[in-house]
């Protein structure tokens, strides 16, 4: 690729505060440094660029934030107009980080999913390339970039890697990372919340499935539909879907906190929870590799505020 990569390289290192609690080995790949607080811009900011070589002069999509957030970075760093579409559930911060950005912010509809019909209609309307938040072949393979780091960083190859599910994006390209560094046999445990669990409830039913609805807090794992990829790799490949409740997502990001001072939202502390929690799933794994993927959607008052509403 001749154009210069939106995202940054991200730390890898071994959490000793996690590893004493699970008695494994523990390493964490800090892509919540990103530019914009979250794994997206990888894939996102690859997909941009295409559009923009391209010719494009207007980015449009719809968010949850996390993408909405990546989109507005990427135009502002390519010189070219953002437009983010965000459900009501966006909080107000998450919607004034991405206009300082620079990005023109939209609400419209009470889940992501019509916010994204109403940005791909948008898109259209202004003659705007469409950025689709998780489903796209270049996303995902800007995400894989994420393995190739960790390949270079691990001075011990993983045996098992968690990683969060909301439309399967990060998924798609963590197993195509795996696939291209020779990484396949690493057993790969897809973590939901109850009530956003669109992957596992699919590969239960041996079809992909629709949620009626998203009832968990973690809204940036709120879609109800995972991308078909995503299902595919989950059904074809070595990948435990698993799930978790709100609680114990958001009392892992309240102790990840406290071990490494960051702040990650419940969508990320879904997959941390696991560790936290000595899950059953990671009895016979040995070196655990969680991406830590982020988020710009909390606060400390916030993770409070919903523990004590969980308990």
């Amino acid at each position: 690729m001749t154009h210069t990569e939106l995202h940054q390289q991200t730390p890898l290192f071994e959490s000793l505060q996690m590893s004493a609690t699970a008695g494994k080995r523990v390493l964490l790949k800090m892509d919540c440094y990103q530019p914009g607080g979250s794994f997206k811009i990888r894939g996102i900011g690859r997909l941009c660029t295409e559009h923009v070589e391209a010719g494009t002069e207007h980015l449009v999509c719809s968010s949850g934030g996390n993408a909405g957030l990546a989109v507005a970075y990427s135009a502002r760093q390519l010189g070219v107009a953002a437009t983010v579409v965000v459900p009501e559930t966006t909080s107000e911060e998450v919607r004034h980080r991405i206009g300082l950005e620079g990005a023109n912010v939209i609400v419209h509809g009470e889940v992501w999913d019509v916010a994204d019909v109403f940005a791909n209609k948008l898109s259209k309307e202004v003659n705007g390339a469409y950025i689709h938040p998780f489903d796209h072949p270049t996303t995902w393979k800007g995400h894989a970039s994420m393995i190739e780091e960790a390949v270079r960083q691990c001075e011990q190859r993983p045996d098992t890697l968690i990683v969060s599910v909301g439309g399967g994006g990060l998924l798609c390209g963590i197993m195509e990372g795996l696939e291209q560094c020779g990484w396949e046999d690493v057993q790969v445990i897809a973590v939901e919340t109850k009530g956003a669990d669109s992957l596992a409830t699919a590969v239960a039913s041996g079809e992909l499935v629709t949620l009626d609805r998203i009832a968990s807090i973690a809204t940036t794992l709120g879609a109800r539909r995972v991308a078909s990829k995503a299902f595919e790799y989950a059904t074809t490949r070595d990948v435990m879907p698993w799930v978790v409740s709100d609680a114990a997502a958001v009392e892992a990001c309240l102790k990840f906190s406290e071990d490494h001072k960051v702040l990650v939202e419940p969508s990320c502390g879904a997959s941390l929870s696991l560790v936290y929690d000595r899950a059953s799933v990671l009895d016979e794994a040995q070196t655990i590799l969680v991406i830590v993927c982020g988020g710009s959607g909390v606060t400390i008052d916030k993770l409070l505020a919903w523990r004590d509403s969980l308990s």
